[in-house]
């Protein structure tokens, strides 16, 4: 299995930094200057089944004097893989991070989450200070799978969600560290069919298949557990493992409307991500509106959760209730803007954090 230090580009660094909670790996630049305040620190978060290896080409392009830094959270990258507390959400890998900065001596920074790193960033602000939120493809408000548009659960068990609906077959290849096309379920076509749109290729795309191999498969950490359930499609989300902490029951972090103190908020996703959207291959329910899972029991009982439409009617609320939220979606992108439009992406960073050079 390649190494963390054989998938570092020229001027990362990574390290392991001790906190009372585990011990977390963290990339940073060479060149960067620990003494940057607050508000010129960017702390990068990664996603489900990757690391913080994907950020690299971003922070390479930031400005000298803007420090960067991008954390492994719990079981990915080369950071210590404890069991996740799927009861509590995402604040287990929030609480990570929280601690994580503290060793740092960062009272807070900008943050940027990816996926179900949004997920996490939207609950760091709802524990601590944070001085913005970039939102990157980020997980609902009310978490992954099984909810209404207005956020209410379809199940009382959250049927359809958490971690039964890790494939079998792509779990093994990421513990056995696959770096093949060989098969629809191998990482490497995983990422090319759902990571980004058509169309992108990367000189990096190693790295990037690299980095999801990191993945711990180990008890309590992807996918988590799952129970039997009288509701399609037979199965319900656990209380412990990566899937269960965004499943409905666990997860809502809608919340941030009610903040008092509102960081300004940057949402930027794209109309062809195939993770999270309005009609995700990544939700059983859609897929069983396909045919592609048998037995559906229709869009009544099971429709498909509306992730977009979810996150714009939260920010929305969150603008109305006095804060500065803005969305970006960009045309023929999938769930990797970063990696699809990385000068765009950039450029929308720094006016977020009011970079003026």
């Amino acid at each position: 299995m390649t190494s963390i230090q054989d998938s570092l580009l020229d001027g990362i660094t990574a390290r392991v930094v001790d906190t009372p909670r585990l011990r977390v790996n963290i990339l940073e630049r060479a060149a960067d200057d620990a003494a940057t305040p607050p508000e010129r620190t960017v702390v990068f978060v990664h996603g489900n089944v990757s690391s913080a290896l994907f950020w690299q080409e971003i922070m390479l392009g930031l400005p000298d004097d803007v420090r960067a830094i991008a954390i492994d959270l719990r079981g990915f990258g080369a950071t210590e893989a404890l069991p996740v507390d799927a009861t509590r959400g995402l604040s287990d890998f929030s609480d990570d991070v929280h601690a994580t900065l503290q060793v740092l001596g960062l009272a807070t920074a900008h943050l940027v989450g990816w996926s179900m790193g949004g997920g996490v960033v939207m609950q760091y602000a709802l524990d601590h200070p944070v001085l913005s939120l970039t939102l990157q493809a980020p997980v609902s408000p009310y978490g992954f799978g099984g909810t209404r548009p207005d956020g209410t659960r379809l199940t009382d068990d959250d049927a359809g969600c958490g971690g039964g609906g890790g494939n079998p077959d792509f779990i093994e290849r990421l513990r056995s560290g696959d770096m093949s096309a060989e098969a629809p379920t191998s990482p490497r076509s995983v990422f090319r069919a759902s990571y980004v749109a058509p169309g992108y290729t990367s000189d990096h795309e190693d790295i990037w298949v690299a980095s999801m191999n990191t993945t711990s498969t180990a008890e309590g950490s992807y996918p988590g557990d799952s129970v039997a359930s009288a509701n399609w499609p037979g199965f319900g989300a656990g209380d412990s493992g990566v899937l269960n902490t965004m499943a409905p029951k666990h997860f809502d972090v809608s919340r941030i409307v009610d903040l008092d103190d509102k960081p300004p908020i940057l949402w930027v996703h794209g109309t062809e991500d195939a993770i999270v959207s309005d009609a995700s291959f990544f939700d059983l329910n859609h897929l069983g509106a396909g045919g592609a899972i048998p037995g559906w029991p229709g869009a009544e009982i099971a429709p498909a959760q509306q992730m977009v439409t979810q996150t714009r009617n939260v920010l929305s609320a969150y603008s109305a209730a006095g804060g500065d939220a803005t969305e970006a979606s960009w045309e023929g992108v999938g769930h990797s803007p970063h990696l699809e439009r990385p000068e765009e992406f950039r450029a929308a960073l720094l006016e977020q954090i009011g970079y003026g050079g």
